[in-house]
C-alpha cells in the first residue's frame, strides 16, 4: 500500500539511506494509517516470535537512546556529518571538529546506526540517513559553536545481562543488579564524553568515589550491594553454553597436568565446567576477596591481575568477560602481565563480546553467513542491539568497552600477543599466541 501510493503520485518510496525530504504524502491520511498498520504488525510479529529474554534485553538499555541522542545533538554530530555527504565522515574527522574522542564517537554512532539512526558507510565512517538528518540544525556548525550553550540532557539507563536463558527470578536479579547504578549515572553520559578527564567513569562522578564499582561494593554501608553482586555471579558460567568454553580452550589437545588459569574467574563456575570435561588438567582460579573464597574448592588463589602473574608457563590463560570492564590502557596492563608470565607455547584466550560494525567489514577474518540486503550487516537490534547497549553500559560504569576484531588485534599487538583466531557466538572466543 505505501509503495503503491508513492507510485500513483509519480514519486519513489523514500530510502532509509537518504536524508529526509518532506512531501505531501507524509500527511496523506490513508498512507499514514497504512504505515501504522505495517509498523504495528511488524512490532507484534517481533514480540510474538522473539524470546521474551531478548525482548527484555532490548528494552533494558533503552535509556541509552535518550543519552546518545542527547550527546550527538549537543556535539553537533549530524551537522558535521552532513558536510561529508553520502560518503560520510570518518570518526577521526568528526573528532577534529567537535573535540570528542574518536573511540567514543564510533561507539555512540554504532549504537545509533544499529538502530537505523545514522548509517555506517564503511568501518568507522558515518553518514546521515533519513532519520538522523532530522537532527541537522538550521545554522552552520561554526555559527552553532559561536553561540551554543550546552544544557544537560535528562537521561538515564541500564543494560541487562547478555545471552542468558535465565528463569524469571534470575532475570529479575540481573536487572536489579545492573539497574541501580546506571539510573544514577547515565545523566552524566554526554558531559563525561566531552570531558573524560573529570573522573575514571561517569559512575565515579555520580557516586563521588574513586573506587571501581566492585571495590565500592566492599566499602562500609554497601554490604547489601556486595551480597547482591555475589549472588548474581553464582552459576555465572551457566549463562552461556558450556561448549563455548570447552571448545574454546581446546582441552583435548592439552596434556594431563597442563595448567589452565582462569584469570578474574570469580567463584570458578567456568573452571568447574572445564574440569568436568577435562578432569586431567590442573585448574587455577584467580580473583579478589570474597569471590575467591567460593572458588577454593577447585583451587582458588587471591590475585590482582594488575600485579605480576604468579603462575608461570601455563598452557592456557583465559579471561571471561573481564577485558570489557577496562579501558585500553588498563586492558594492556592485564595482558602484559600475562605475557610476562607466559611460556613459548602458552595461549591467551579471551571470552568476550565481539563488537560488530553495522556495515560490511572486508578486513574481518570471522566467518559468518552473509546477511541478505538490505538488512544491516550486524542485523541491527536483532543482532548487535544488546552488544551496543552493553558497550555503553561498560563505558558508563567503568569506561570499559566492547571491542571489534580490529581492536582485539591491536590490544594483542601492543602487549606481545598475536590474535590467531576469532570464533563468533553468544560469547566470542579470541585465541592469542605469544609473539
Amino acid at each position: 500500500m505505501p509503495k503503491l501510493a508513492y507510485a500513483k503520485d509519480g514519486s519513489t518510496f523514500p530510502s532509509l539511506d537518504d536524508p529526509f525530504r518532506p512531501t505531501a504524502l507524509d500527511q496523506n491520511a490513508a498512507l499514514v494509517e497504512a504505515r501504522r498498520l505495517v509498523v504495528a504488525a511488524a512490532a507484534q510479529l517481533i514480540a510474538t516470535v522473539r524470546s521474551p529474554v531478548e525482548t527484555l534485553q532490548e528494552y533494558a538499555p533503552g535509556m541509552y537512546n535518550t543519552a546518545t541522542l542527547g550527546f550527538v545533538e549537543e556535539t553537533n554530530v549530524a551537522d558535521i556529518v552532513k558536510e561529508g555527504g553520502p560518503q560520510g565522515l570518518h570518526v577521526k574527522d568528526i573528532s577534529a571538529r567537535n573535540g570528542v574522542d574518536q573511540s567514543y564517537l564510533a561507539r555512540v554512532l554504532r549504537y545509533l546506526s544499529t538502530r537505523h539512526i545514522f548509517r555506517e558507510v564503511s568501518p568507522n565512517v558515518f553518514a546521515n540517513n533519513r532519520i538522523s538528518s532530522l537532527l541537522v540544525k538550521a545554522k552552520s556548525v561554526k555559527e552553532i559553536q559561536a553561540e551554543y550553550v550546552l544544557e544537560g540532557a535528562l537521561v538515564y539507563g541500564l543494560c541487562s545481562n547478555a545471552y542468558a536463558a535465565p528463569s524469571p527470578n534470575t532475570m529479575a536479579l540481573h536487572l536489579r543488579l545492573l539497574l541501580r547504578p546506571p539510573l544514577k549515572t547515565v545523566h552524566l553520559f554526554s558531559s563525561y564524553l566531552q570531558n573524560p578527564a573529570v573522573a575514571a567513569a561517569p559512575f565515579n562522578v555520580a557516586f563521588k568515589t574513586d573506587a571501581k564499582m566492585w571495590d565500592w561494593y566492599e566499602e562500609p554501608g554497601n554490604e547489601w550491594r556486595a551480597r547482591r553482586f555475589t549472588a548474581s555471579m553464582k552459576g555465572g558460567g551457566d549463562r552461556f553454553p558450556p561448549q563455548i568454553f570447552t571448545s574454546g580452550i581446546n582441552g583435548d589437545l592439552l596434556k594431563p597436568g597442563d595448567v589452565v588459569v582462569d584469570v578474574g574467574g570469580s567463584i570458578g563456575s567456568v573452571a568447574l565446567t572445564l574440569y568436568k570435561t577435562f578432569p586431567k588438567l590442573h585448574y587455577v582460579v584467580q580473583d579478589l576477596g570474597k569471590q575467591i573464597d567460593e572458588a577454593k574448592k577447585i583451587y582458588g588463589v587471591v590475585h590482582d591481575f594488575f600485579t605480576p602473574q604468579p603462575v608461570k608457563n601455563a598452557a592456557v590463560y583465559f579471561l571471561r568477560v573481564v577485558v570489557h570492564d577496562w579501558p585500553d590502557h588498563d586492558a594492556k596492563r592485564i595482558l602484559s602481565n600475562l605475557r610476562d608470565a607466559a611460556g613459548p607455547s602458552s595461549k591467551l584466550i579471551l571470552f568476550d563480546t565481539l563488537a560488530l560494525y553495522s556495515c560490511e567489514d572486508p578486513s574481518s577474518t570471522v566467518s559468518v553467513r552473509k546477511v541478505p540486503s538490505p538488512l544491516l550487516a550486524n542485523l541491527g537490534v536483532a543482532g548487535a542491539g544488546f552488544a551496543t547497549g552493553l558497550d555503553l553500559q561498560m563505558l558508563t560504569l567503568f569506561n570499559g568497552k566492547e571491542r571489534t576484531e580490529d581492536e582485539f588485534r591491536e590490544l594483542g599487538n601492543a602487549t606481545g600477543w598475536k590474535l590467531e583466531s576469532v570464533k563468533p557466538g553468544p560469547l566470542a572466543t579470541m585465541v592469542f599466541s605469544v609473539v
